[in-house]
């Protein structure tokens, strides 16, 4: 059964819950204070800074239209948080039905449902009050066009834009009873309400709208949709225009009770709402609304097996946040742990059911290709040395030890040797030459013949051209000197010599 109150109106400029319900919240209790009382309390609005609570009271002797009326009343927040010494808003109220409807975001203007003295029956509508706090001016009708409400269950919701009015009441194309419409700003007027569509309007009654800041998602109270009782509170999510929402979602058991639970408004870190569960006449609840933990998140990756295998994988890690969590991976993977991959780098963002998100990189390696072995030959080097006689400068590379030392280096080649570089160092004692005029001369003709026919040798070979290079290193003149002694061969003889050594 519907709950005998006329109106329904909600406060407008509350930080937004989009596109979640709350991630957790305290137990509901009675806001502290004087503000419920044996009379009937609903719809509370505050101010921009939460300091004065706007409410409803019904069935109260003091009010302007006496007991069965509804005034607006307000009270100024206590030293304890709580409410206390209320008091009827002066300069809004009439003898009808009067209710908080919004309050712009700079707390300039307040509007009011009103109640007029019409030539056939009382006009409902919605009207501005300029002022602030508690002083305000006497409430201004706004012109809605096309609205025309006869029954006695409406109400409003400014948005906190000021562009459009959310309307409560039974009118043209509602399913059933009271429906929720929006009035559109267009220049100065505001245009004829427009039904709100099939989602969230029902073939029971839909009152009590309020709207987030950024208009995204819609709080109301219905009794058409499966719920706890005979009013509960659902939200829906904006899907893209004013007339498309998303199929309504109930706040849950905590919130709402088995009676009638409606006028709900959420300030971000508290919400306040009314309801009957304890008695017949409702009063005003509230709920702290729990911020949940930041969301981290961490990888591990495990590398693969062997060079270029796909069973490489990653494990994510997270703290914190609020499930359900959704996955988006760089490899297009939804998963939360990752397996089966090849080398790479794996980036994944989480995102928590509050919208919060997290990133995380992870990398996954493989080891190197493993090639068989090279074995390495450490081959031996030469070296060859003969003494001449004096004048003597040339040996054959098909005699005596110069054979030997060439055949060796043939027989390293065979074997695989890349390359040997053989170098010349050559020598002539100081024993005067007449034959080649100087003695460097001498030593120079012993290496470059030297030279000569070792190319010549490794020429002929053909396999090994390009793979001996010979090299001189030095050519001198050295020993004792000469004291016109020639005959002494002991002497002068280690001096003139030819050496060669291989590397």
């Amino acid at each position: 059964m519907k709950k005998q109150t006329f109106i329904t109106t909600l406060f407008i400029g509350f930080c937004s819950i989009t596109n979640a319900q709350f991630w957790d919240h305290s137990d509901p209790v009675k806001v502290q204070g004087s503000i419920n009382t044996d009379a009937e309390e609903s719809i509370p609005v505050f101010s921009q800074d939460s300091s004065i609570l706007y409410f409803v009271r019904t069935f109260d002797e003091n009010n302007k239209g006496g007991e069965t009326d509804q005034d607006i009343w307000y009270s100024r927040k206590d030293e304890t948080g709580g409410y206390s010494n209320c008091a009827r808003l002066k300069g809004v109220n009439n003898k009808f039905n009067n209710a908080v409807v919004g309050i712009n975001p700079g707390g300039t203007a307040m509007y009011v449902l009103n109640s007029y003295d019409g030539k056939k029956d009382v006009e409902k509508g919605i009207a501005v009050s300029k002022g602030g706090g508690t002083n305000w001016s006497s409430p201004k009708k706004m012109e809605v066009a096309g609205l025309d409400i006869e029954g006695e269950f409406y109400g409003f919701h400014m948005n906190a834009s000021e562009n459009a009015i959310i309307i409560s009441y039974l009118g043209p194309g509602s399913v059933g009873q009271e429906d929720l419409y929006v009035s559109l700003k267009e220049g100065d007027t505001w245009k004829e309400p427009m039904h709100m569509g099939g989602a969230i309007n029902s073939i029971g009654y839909e009152i009590s709208p309020f709207l987030s800041k950024d208009d995204d998602t819609l709080f109301f109270s219905s009794d058409g949709f499966p719920g706890s009782g005979d009013a509960d509170i659902y939200y829906c999510v904006n899907q893209g225009g004013w007339a498309n929402w998303s199929a309504p979602i109930n706040l849950g058991s905590r919130i709402n009770s088995p009676k009638f639970d409606a006028y709900f408004v959420h300030s971000g870190s508290q919400a306040y709402w009314s309801s009957n569960r304890e008695a017949e006449r409702s009063d005003i609840y509230m709920i702290d609304i729990y911020t949940p933990p930041p969301l981290f998140a961490s990888c591990t990756g495990v590398d693969a097996s062997v060079y270029q295998a796909a069973d490489g994988s990653v494990d994510l890690v997270l703290k914190g946040g609020a499930p359900p969590f959704t996955f988006e991976w760089s490899n297009a993977s939804a998963a939360e742990d990752l397996s089966g991959l090849v080398k790479g780098e794996y980036t994944v963002t989480v995102t928590d059911a509050v919208g919060q998100t997290a990133t995380s990189t992870c990398v996954v390696d493989e080891p190197p290709l493993v090639l068989d072995p090279v074995v390495v030959v450490e081959y031996e080097n030469m070296e060859f040395e003969h003494n001449f006689t004096y004048n003597k400068n040339k040996l054959s590379t098909s005699k005596g030890k110069l054979k030997k030392f060439v055949k060796d280096i043939v027989a390293q080649l065979k074997d695989g040797r890349e390359s040997i570089t053989i170098n010349i160092v050559s020598s002539a004692s100081m024993v005067p030459t007449k034959t080649y005029g100087t003695n460097e001369k001498l030593a120079q003709i012993r290496a470059e013949n030297m030279k000569y026919d070792l190319v010549s040798y490794f020429e002929k070979k053909g396999d090994y051209k390009g793979k001996v290079n010979v090299v001189i290193i030095s050519s001198k003149v050295d020993g004792p000197a000469y004291e016109d002694d020639s005959a002494n061969k002991e002497k002068y003889f280690p001096y003139q010599f030819v050496k060669l050594n291989t590397e």
